[in-house]
C-alpha cells in the first residue's frame, strides 16, 4: 500500500411536515465554545464533553477562541497538532469519535468529531475563515465555518470572536453581517452560510450588560435572579431591531455570566479595571426560515422551490437540552458555554456510499484482499484511496497505509472490485483494524468496513521496521535508520549529525516542541 443537565427541552422548532412516512431518527450534538485566554488545555476535559451522560453525543462541535497564536507557538501548530485538538482528539477517539474536521485562523479554532457509524454519511465538507481584525486582515478577530451534509441535510457551524468593549456593540453586528457576506462554498445548492437547512452561531460575541452598576449586576448574580439582566443584554437588544439576528434562536440564559473571571478561581474580575459579568460567550441557532411565496400570474402565490419541496418532505427538528456554563474550569477568565441538542430528522440518505470488506486473514507474513462496490454514485476522482486504520483512530490522516482505489471512474454498480494489500503495508503487531474510502472531491470518508482482526506476525526485525516507520511519519530524514539482525540500530555518526543539524534548522524558524524526537529518545535499542 502505498500511499449540567435540564429536566425537560429549553426551546425547541421545526421544520417541514412529515409529508413521507420515513422513520424519524433522533441525533444528539455537543456543543462548546469557550475562550481559552492563551491558557494550555487543563487534564481532564470529561466535564466539558459531558462524557458521563447517560446518552452520549453523535456530534460534537467545538469552538475555542484566543488559542495560543505567538508566532513560535503557531509555526509549531502547524507543523503538529495543536494541544487543544490533541487532548479533544485522544479523549473522544477513546469513546469512539474521530474527528471528521478542522479550521484554524490565529486563535480561532474550530472541531467537529462524529461518532464512527455516522461518518459514512457526513458529506461535502468545507471550511473557510473570515478575518474582521485590522483592516479587516489580521484574524484575530472573525469567524470560522465548516459546512457539511448530515445524512443529507445541510448544516453550518460559525464559530466567531468580534469585537471586544462596552461601546461596539454594533461594530460587533456589522461583524457578524461581513463574515455572514463574505463566506461563501462550492456547493450549488448552499454557497453561503444562511442557505444551510441549520447554522449554529457561537463564540466570544463580546456582547454586553448595558447601563445597569456593576453592584446591580453582581447581586443579581448572587441571588440568581439572572432574567433580571436580560433586558440589558446587549444582544437581545440588538435582537429587536434585527431582522438577521431575530432569525436565531437561543435559550434562556439561565446560568451565570461567564466573563470576566480571575484566573484559578470562580471571582469576577477584582483588578483595577473591575470589568463588568457578561454573557459574552454564547450558542446560537437557526433553522432556514419558509420561502415568502413568489408572485403569479393571476395574483396566486406559489411558495418556494427545491429547497422548500425538500425541506416539506423530510422533517428537521431542532430541541435544545442544555444550556449552561462548566465552572469547573479556572484557566481562562472565560468560564465554557455548552449546549446541548437533539436532532430529530428524516434520513434524505440511509446507504453508505461505498461498502468495503477485508476478505480471509490478513497478517504481515502475506499479501492481503480487500473488496469494495460503490452504492451510490458519487463524484470520483484519480485522487480517492483506501486507508487501512486501527481500531480508535482519531481522524482520517491517522491511517497505517493507504492505496489508490482501483479505478478513478466509479459508477453506480455492486460490482465487487478487488484490491491487493502488499505485505509490507500490514502492521506486524496485529490488532483491530478497519478499511475506510475517502473521497477526495466529497473531502469525507464515504464508506467504512466492519473491524477486522490483524493477525500478529513474530519476527522482531520486522516489528521493529514497523515502528521506525510509524515513529518517522514525521520525520524528514528517512534515512536515519539501519536495521540489523533482529534489532534495529542508530547509523549513530549519520543520526545525530542529522537530528542536531535538523533541531538547529527548526529552532531557526520558530518551530516548537519536536514530539517526535522525544519520541525517539525513548527507544530501547538507546
Amino acid at each position: 500500500m502505498e500511499v449540567g443537565s435540564s429536566a425537560g427541552p429549553l426551546n425547541s422548532a421545526s421544520l417541514g411536515k412529515n409529508g413521507s412516512k420515513g422513520k424519524v431518527d433522533s441525533f444528539r450534538l455537543h456543543v462548546v465554545t469557550w475562550n481559552v485566554a492563551s491558557a494550555e488545555p487543563p487534564g481532564d476535559v470529561s466535564a466539558l464533553l459531558q462524557l458521563a451522560a447517560n446518552r452520549p453525543p453523535d456530534l460534537y462541535a467545538i469552538g475555542l477562541q484566543e488559542v495560543n497564536s505567538t508566532p513560535l507557538k503557531f509555526v509549531a501548530d502547524l507543523a503538529f497538532e495543536d494541544s487543544w485538538s490533541n487532548v479533544f482528539m485522544t479523549r473522544l477517539a477513546a469513546q469512539g469519535y474521530m474527528k471528521v474536521s478542522s479550521i484554524r485562523m490565529q486563535g480561532l479554532l474550530l472541531l467537529l468529531f462524529s461518532r464512527l457509524h455516522h461518518v459514512p454519511f457526513i458529506h461535502h465538507i468545507q471550511t473557510t475563515y473570515t478575518p474582521t481584525g485590522v483592516l479587516r486582515y489580521w484574524g484575530n478577530k472573525g469567524g470560522v465555518s465548516v459546512r457539511f451534509s448530515f445524512y443529507g441535510h445541510t448544516l453550518c457551524f460559525l464559530n466567531c470572536h468580534l469585537a471586544a468593549h462596552m461601546d461596539y456593540a454594533l461594530q460587533r453586528v456589522d461583524e457578524f453581517k461581513y463574515i455572514l457576506g463574505t463566506q461563501s462554498f462550492s456547493a450549488a445548492d448552499t454557497p453561503h452560510v444562511l442557505d444551510h437547512r441549520l447554522v449554529f452561531w457561537f463564540g466570544d460575541l463580546n456582547f454586553r450588560i448595558a447601563d445597569h452598576a456593576t453592584g446591580l449586576v453582581q447581586s443579581a448574580i448572587d441571588n440568581e435572579r439572572f432574567s433580571l439582566l436580560w433586558e440589558k443584554d446587549q444582544l437581545t437588544m440588538m435582537k429587536k431591531e434585527d431582522a438577521v439576528l431575530q432569525e436565531f434562536q437561543e435559550a434562556p440564559l439561565s446560568f451565570r455570566p461567564t466573563y470576566k473571571y480571575d484566573l484559578f478561581s470562580d471571582t469576577y474580575d477584582t483588578s483595577g479595571k473591575k470589568r463588568k459579568p457578561a454573557w459574552t460567550d454564547r450558542v446560537l441557532w437557526r433553522l432556514r426560515p419558509k420561502a415568502p411565496p413568489t408572485p403569479k400570474e393571476g395574483g396566486v402565490g406559489v411558495c418556494g422551490g427545491p429547497q422548500e419541496e425538500e425541506d416539506a418532505k423530510f422533517l428537521f427538528k431542532v430541541v435544545q437540552d442544555v444550556y449552561t456554563c462548566c465552572m469547573e474550569y479556572s484557566c481562562s477568565d472565560h468560564k465554557p458555554v455548552i449546549g446541548t441538542f437533539s436532532l430529530e430528522l428524516q434520513k434524505k440518505v440511509g446507504v453508505p456510499l461505498a461498502r468495503l470488506r477485508a476478505e480471509g486473514e490478513w497478517s504481515a507474513d502475506a499479501d492481503a484482499l480487500l473488496t469494495y462496490s460503490v452504492m451510490e454514485s458519487f463524484p470520483a476522482s484519480a485522487w480517492d484511496w483506501i486507508g487501512l486504520y486501527a481500531v480508535g483512530f482519531r481522524s482520517v490522516q491517522d491511517y497505517i497505509s493507504y492505496t489508490w482505489v482501483k479505478d478513478a471512474e466509479v459508477s453506480h454498480s455492486e460490482e465487487l472490485i478487488q484490491v491487493y494489500v502488499s505485505k509490507n503495508e500490514i502492521p506486524v503487531r496485529g490488532g483491530q483494524c478497519v478499511l475506510g474510502y475517502y473521497s477526495s472531491k466529497m473531502q469525507c470518508i464515504v464508506g467504512l468496513s466492519p473491524p477486522f482482526q490483524v493477525r500478529p506476525t513474530c519476527g522482531l526485525c520486522r516489528a521493529c521496521r514497523d515502528d521506525v516507520r510509524q515513529l518517522l511519519k514525521r520525520c524528514p530524514f528517512m534515512g536515519c535508520f539501519r536495521c540489523t539482525s533482529r534489532r534495529w540500530q542508530w547509523t549513530r555518526g549519520r543520526c545525530q549529525k542529522t537530528i542536531t543539524d535538523w533541531t538547529l534548522g527548526l529552532s531557526i524558524k520558530a518551530a516548537g516542541s519536536l514530539h517526535w524526537l522525544l519520541a525517539l529518545m525513548d527507544t530501547p535499542s538507546l
